[in-house]
């Protein structure tokens, strides 16, 4: 598949060695909103939270970049929200119709897309979080020069309390 060869951008541009593939990224996050959704049930920060939607947003929520390419940040602020968002549901609907249940993945996509959903906001809260967990251990390895993504996490709006506490954590 493609995503397993394609590099996540961002860290490339800083130069970082040896980068994760969007694929590796996936799969991390994915595994961040099982613990992730299990800790907040368990706490009462949720309600009960639909596992099987929360795995499959997780899955599905980069599966656009096979089509669009891992967009850096940079790239991203040049795109109108309303265009990119677009063509993202554009690469998804195109990539998932050959399966049977396209119509159900596309709308769990799209509830992940727009935080519409509680579990749509946990793997959001799950994306943000491995990513600063990956940036934590390129650190850790020697890679410099980035600051911006703590910054810019310093500034994020958590969807979940346990997601901001462990974010401090790092």
């Amino acid at each position: 598949m493609t995503l397993k060869r394609m590099p996540r951008t961002g860290w490339v541009m800083r130069g970082v060695p040896h980068v994760e593939s969007v694929a590796e990224h996936s799969f991390g996050a994915a595994f961040v909103a099982l613990a992730l959704a299990e800790a907040v049930t368990a706490g009462g920060q949720a309600g009960p939270l639909d596992l099987e939607q929360v795995l499959i947003m997780a899955l599905l929520h980069d599966l656009a970049e096979v089509r669009l390419t891992d967009l850096p940040v940079s790239a991203a602020r040049l795109i109108p929200p309303e265009v990119k968002s677009q063509a993202e549901a554009g690469a998804i609907s195109n990539l998932l119709a050959p399966l049977p249940g396209a119509g159900r993945l596309a709308a769990l996509w799209q509830a992940f897309e727009d935080g519409s959903s509680p579990e749509g906001r946990l793997v959001r809260d799950a994306d943000k979080l491995e990513m600063m967990v990956q940036c934590l251990r390129y650190e850790q390895a020697g890679s410099r020069g980035l600051d911006e993504f703590w910054q810019a996490m310093d500034a994020h709006r958590w969807h979940y309390d346990l997601s901001a506490l462990l974010y401090r954590r790092l």
